[in-house]
């Protein structure tokens, strides 16, 4: 990377102490041998006033610059003497729950709607069976983990090439898991219906002893020392690991170090991000579900781009202990599967509070698909949500199934605020997680170096005031009492995915949401991620999803609303023409 001029670094500083954005030198290197010169008179602020947003009298500059020099060695001594590691969380963790309010408590389980599944079917029909048809396949004797485990590893080695969705494999350790589970399974050992599932697990969560790249070219050699939380959890459960998917790396789009993660549907087009290799190795059928992670939209995008049902829960209730932190203040994990019920699976077994994650939650989840009724559920919607140029008549469809299925609709409006200006929170979390692959010029190896590609992004967000970031903290806390008091109105919202304002609110307040699909839309293709390529075209049918946003801690009235829809969608039937799409490429 270019090295600056010496009059640019010195205003470059002195931005970076007058707008809170202490040591503003993203552009080059910073060692002790070569310290940031001190801005030398009141006249090296000016610009500086411009990037923070204010106006300095002359005296008033002279009167900072006498204090800004102590700023700046506070800042060289915290770089040099003070080692972060991505782990190290602020000591302020966000809480979701509001002071004094109450939220609905939750203890029993889970009890599927779901019926016997019927006779085992060929291993390809198995490969795409949810995971409570699988599961009961297995517990009934019927199939073992072992040879569920085999179709699986067969499907990954024939059809991975192509869909870059895996990055490591884990071919020796799912086999020995698998067997483990076959023995504890006709022991009488029965663990629950995880018990002998394999599944995938985004890259960025820790796996003792086996790479965690967090999808990105300076970690792509790094191996993980300890489980994660959630990993150990799944392990618990009896589950089986095939490997590690791919997501874009540092969890942002689809691009990883090995390349870009096909959808299933469209083999010219990316995944979306960044749970990307999760949600395109499930609705391939390379496995019977995987780990996910949000921050703003990575489970939902991925999930609606591939035809995924994905589940993000409540800020809290899933521990991250483990896994790489991007923004400690948004960070969710969470299941992608073919099918809704087997999320409150998933769910049910990595739920649960931690020590190791500040931000955890000790709270129950339990879910029941025959208790609520219609009746008991209001479903809130803006009418402007589905009649913008981006509704579809599969969106229109849903306001009229809901109807029909017996839930009291009541539309609303949210207040008309700059919710998007809270996206600063990301940049400057990540760009914080981050500093040193920033400072080190390292972030030059990442694959995706466009104006929107993470080392832009870090690399501006230093110019972020601390003073706005606090002001945008104290924005957040007055959504999360508006939203609070949208929902003692309704249960749940009803709204096409990225319509209005939803998915940047819900993430900031910390509220669950369900995205399903309902249909097969003929969509444009999107550029490949990193590319030039502005030539799109009509390329097939492809999946068209919709999003269920929740009260807090009710993931179980989405899991419940969501069975319907998708019972009424049948989109289960639909399979992807992957193979028909690689056969042309052969």
């Amino acid at each position: 990377m270019a090295k600056l001029g010496m009059d640019r670094r010195q205003i470059l500083k002195g931005a970076g102490i007058l707008g809170g954005i202490a040591a503003a030198r993203a552009a080059y290197a910073y060692t002790p041998e070569t310290p940031n010169p001190p801005v030398k008179t009141p006249g090296d602020l000016a610009i500086a006033e411009r990037i923070a947003g204010v106006k300095y009298t002359p005296d008033e500059r002279a009167m900072i610059l006498d204090e800004l020099e102590d700023m700046l060695d506070r800042l060289r001594r915290r770089r040099t003497g003070v080692e972060l590691k991505n782990s190290d969380a602020p000591a302020m963790a966000f809480d979701p729950r509001l002071p004094g309010k109450t939220y609905v408590v939750q203890s029993g389980g889970v009890r599927l709607a779901s019926g016997e599944p019927g006779p085992l079917p060929s291993d390809e029909a198995i490969a795409f069976a949810p995971v409570h048809a699988q599961a009961y396949w297995i517990k009934n004797g019927l199939l073992t983990s072992s040879r569920l485990t085999d179709i699986y590893l067969s499907r990954i080695k024939r059809l991975d090439p192509k869909l870059r969705c895996f990055i490591t494999v884990t071919e020796a350790v799912a086999r020995e898991q698998a067997w483990e589970a076959d023995v504890e399974i006709r022991s009488g050992r029965y663990r629950g219906p995880l018990h002998g599932i394999p599944f995938g697990m985004k890259d960025i969560i820790d796996t003792k002893g086996i790479k965690t790249t967090w999808g990105a070219a300076p970690y792509q050699d790094r191996t993980a020392e300890n489980d994660a939380a959630v990993t150990k959890r799944l392990r618990d459960a009896g589950a089986v690991l095939l490997g590690k998917v791919a997501l874009g790396a540092l969890a942002y789009g689809d691009l990883w170090f090995g390349g870009v993660v096909r959808n299933p549907w469209n083999m010219n087009e990316g995944a979306s991000g960044s749970s990307a290799g999760s949600a395109s190795a499930t609705v391939a059928g390379l496995c019977s579900f995987a780990i996910g992670t949000e921050t703003m939209g990575s489970i939902i995008s991925p999930s609606t781009r591939c035809g995924a049902v994905g589940l993000r829960p409540t800020f809290g209730r899933v521990p991250r202990t483990g896994a790489m932190s991007l923004c400690w203040s948004l960070d969710k994990i969470g299941p992608i599967c073919r099918s809704v019920e087997d999320t409150a699976l998933v769910l049910d077994a990595i739920n649960g509070h931690d020590g190791g994650d500040p931000g955890s939650l000790d709270w129950g989840f339990a879910y029941d698909g025959n208790s609520a009724t219609a009746g008991d559920i209001k479903i809130g919607y803006d009418p402007k949500w589905f009649t913008g140029e981006d509704a579809t008549d599969l969106d229109r469809q849903v306001l009229d199934q809901l109807k029909g299925m017996g839930f009291t609709l009541v539309e609303i409006s949210l207040p008309k605020l700059p919710y998007s200006t809270l996206l600063t929170t990301v940049e400057v979390e990540a760009a914080a997680t981050f500093e040193e692959l920033t400072l080190s010029d390292d972030d030059d190896k990442l694959m995706w170096q466009g104006d929107k590609a993470w080392p832009n992004t870090l690399r501006a967000a230093r110019f972020h005031s601390a003073i706005e970031y606090v002001q945008l903290d104290r924005f957040r806390r007055q959504v999360m009492e508006m939203m609070h008091g949208m929902f003692e109105q309704v249960d749940m919202f009803a709204c096409p995915n990225f319509a209005g304002d939803m998915l940047v609110i819900t993430n900031y307040t910390g509220h669950p949401s369900l995205s399903l699909p309902l249909g097969l839309i003929k969509r444009q293709t999107f550029p490949l991620t990193g590319t030039e390529d502005k030539k799109l075209g009509f390329e097939r049918r492809v999946p068209y999803g919709f999003t269920l946003w929740g009260n807090m801690f009710r993931e179980d009235q989405l899991v419940g609303v969501g069975r319907l829809l998708e019972r009424a969608a049948n989109f289960g039937a639909h399979r992807p023409i992957l193979l028909e799409s690689l056969n042309r490429e052969e």
